[in-house]
């Protein structure tokens, strides 16, 4: 795993870097979240890619479990990734829900991701 820092407008956003999966479980998501607001940073945008395929499988809990996490703490999330291939009528809900909010937020490029974590 890698992070990369995007500094715009003097707000600091830390974007994960990995080539496989990195977060399994509710575990893997607190331990990234703590590893990232220790290294300064409090807007982290993770790539789909990253994620276990369970995360967007609601009934595992997964998902809610580590994105109450980052709104407890303050973190915003942008989680980047083509997410019209998932069939899910409450997983489109729940992004769509999320999206209305500033914690976290489900977009499709990195750049949008960026505007949205520092505006």
């Amino acid at each position: 795993m890698k992070v990369e820092v995007h500094n715009v407008n003097n707000t600091l956003v830390a974007e994960v870097i990995s080539s496989g999966v990195i977060i399994r479980d509710a575990s893997d998501g607190s331990d990234i979240m703590g590893e990232l607001y220790f290294a300064g940073s409090d807007r982290i945008i993770i790539h789909e890619k990253n994620l276990a395929a369970a995360f967007f499988d609601l009934k595992t809990g997964i998902a809610g479990e580590i994105l109450q996490k980052f709104s407890n703490y303050r973190m915003r999330l942008a989680i980047v990734g083509d997410f019209g291939k998932y069939e899910s009528e409450s997983l489109k809900a729940f992004i769509s829900e999320s999206n209305r909010g500033k914690e976290v937020n489900f977009m499709a490029s990195r750049d949008e991701a960026i505007m949205t974590l520092t505006y």
